[in-house]
């Protein structure tokens, strides 16, 4: 594919609001040869030409080079695509990446204006110029948190995120910071304060994790200046994720506190949403979930992007639908060679989960007061240090933890942790000892399935 209409689209942005209208003309080349075709089609009729990756040039890459940045700290042998730091405010667009803006231009802001590019993430560390200077070892860092202004000014709604590293941009300057976005960008739609991720492979000796009573003192901070956004603004605006409150050793907030969930995806109020979805209180659902490092290996299906019209996702590559289809339980048998008896509905059942998620399922399944249902906690030994998120799974791990258990036995498998039916290692849940059932990651879909047993 050359160009639709004498364009040639730079991404699938470009591409949908291109191929939206009637009777397109493509130039196609083909062994050598350039070809015309007219498409005779309706004005938001589906073109019926699917695509395999978000971006038709090059993706842009980050120039940054934080300590705390996860990248760095992955484990050697991984695929290719995992290992490209980007910082594309188009897969910010896409997939709700979070973009510096370093690399943020004139006309990218022309774009985004114009194209109705909104939402965007926006990783903020520091309002302090200086801070977010050595944060993101770019001495660009702090003056192009002014493209964060023209954008606020320009009427796209922003998502911000804080990396709260240790000793680095907690206690004093995350109060400076967050005075500094009420004084300088209260138009944030919501901010989030994330704790470092710290893998066995960090190099930076800087870089630790967050001890108990530091997380304690940032999900104060996070409190009190809710309440004072509150009273300025009208809404609590910053966030602490649930991985806060599990450090902390604190009670979750309640569900109202979250104010609509908006950072959902960023691991804000996720235990109170999946609560409300397990216990039956809300008929709405999370599920699909991106899971980490969706825009490198694809997507559930389904994408954000719907200002030209309904958008069908492409069945595998740059939206790739994952092993349950993103509806209800699926089955994927495992044991390698051979034929892998389904176990009967009826028998015993595991719901294997990440360290961290079994704190939020563990209690909700005690409470069914059920005997045949267990929760089993995956620790995630790939990546080590704190990695405790179910969505960083692989299944070298889920391989080890099913081997000690029984055969025969149900075994459910959340989708976060696939992107098809492979998991980050590039295992696929063939090669899991046991048959699994994949389920979406919900509530309502645990419920579901359990409800069958």
């Amino acid at each position: 594919m050359v160009a639709v209409d004498g364009e040639a689209p730079r991404d699938i942005i470009r591409w949908t609001w291109l191929t939206d209208e009637a009777d397109p003309t493509l130039d196609i080349r083909r062994g050598g040869l350039d070809l015309a075709l007219e498409v005779e089609k309706g004005a938001g009729e589906p073109l019926g030409i699917d695509v395999h990756s978000a971006l038709f040039d090059q993706l842009r890459t980050c120039d940054n080079h934080c300590e705390f940045c996860f990248i760095y700290q992955l484990p050697p042998g991984l695929r290719k695509s995992l290992y490209l730091k980007d910082d594309d405010y188009r897969l910010s667009f896409l997939y709700g990446n979070f973009t510096t803006l370093t690399r943020f231009t004139e006309a990218d802001l022309e774009r985004v204006v114009t194209e109705g590019l909104s939402p965007l993430n926006v990783s903020i560390h520091a309002t302090d110029a200086g801070v977010r200077n050595e944060m993101l070892r770019n001495r660009r860092g702090g003056p192009t948190l002014r493209w964060l202004r023209a954008l606020l000014d320009h009427g796209v709604e922003v998502h911000g995120q804080i990396v709260c590293c240790p000793g680095l941009n907690d206690g004093a300057v995350l109060d400076d910071t967050l005075a500094g976005v009420l004084d300088r960008f209260p138009e944030l739609a919501s901010l989030c304060v994330v704790p470092l991720g710290i893998s066995k492979y960090n190099t930076e000796a800087r870089m630790r994790p967050t001890t108990v009573a530091e997380a304690r003192a940032v999900v104060e901070c996070v409190e009190g200046w809710q309440d004072v956004f509150r009273t300025v603004l009208g809404h609590r605006l910053v966030h602490a994720p649930d991985e806060y409150y599990l450090l902390a050793e604190r009670p979750f907030p309640e569900p109202e506190a979250y104010e609509g969930f908006a950072m959902h995806e960023d691991g804000v109020g996720m235990a109170r949403t999946f609560e409300l979805e397990f216990t039956g209180r809300t008929e709405a659902t999370t599920s699909p979930q991106a899971g980490f490092f969706a825009w490198a290996d694809g997507a559930p299906a389904g994408a954000r992007y719907e200002a030209a019209g309904d958008y069908a996702a492409p069945a595998d590559g740059y939206r790739a639908v994952r092993a349950s289809g993103g509806a209800g339980p699926s089955d994927a048998t495992g044991g390698g060679v051979g034929v892998a008896l389904r176990p009967r509905r009826s028998a015993p059942v595991g719901v294997l989960t990440g360290t961290a998620g079994a704190q939020v399922v563990g209690p909700l399944v005690a409470g069914l007061g059920r005997a045949d249902v267990r929760v089993i906690p995956v620790a995630n030994e790939f990546f080590g240090g704190t990695t405790s998120v179910t969505g960083l799974l692989v299944g070298e791990d889920v391989a080890r933890t099913l081997a000690a258990e029984p055969v025969g036995h149900r075994y459910l498998l959340p989708d976060v942790c696939l992107s098809g039916d492979r998991f980050l290692d590039g295992t696929t849940v063939a090669d899991l000892p046991r048959p699994v059932e994949i389920i979406p990651t919900d509530g309502a879909a645990l419920r579901r399935a359990l409800s069958e047993s």
